[in-house]
């Protein structure tokens, strides 16, 4: 008599990182920033840097307003 194999789900893998919605601590501007950016970003109107890179994750440096989906 035959054996009968299992077939398990296949998961697809979720990314970790997002896009987020950044505002500026100075001037309380909107921006869409990435949480895992590789180069420094600044505020588009005042130039406040709002985004440092780490390597890794990068230290978000506005608050966080929301996620991106």
């Amino acid at each position: 008599m035959p054996r009968k194999r299992k077939l398990y789900k296949i998961l697809t893998p979720e990314p970790r990182s997002r896009f987020v919605k950044v505002r500026c601590p100075s001037c309380q501007n909107e921006q869409i920033v990435f949480t895992h950016a590789t180069y420094p970003a600044s505020c588009l109107m005042c130039g406040t840097r709002l985004v440092e890179p780490t390597g890794g994750k990068a230290k978000i440096l506005g608050e966080i307003v929301r996620f991106l989906d």
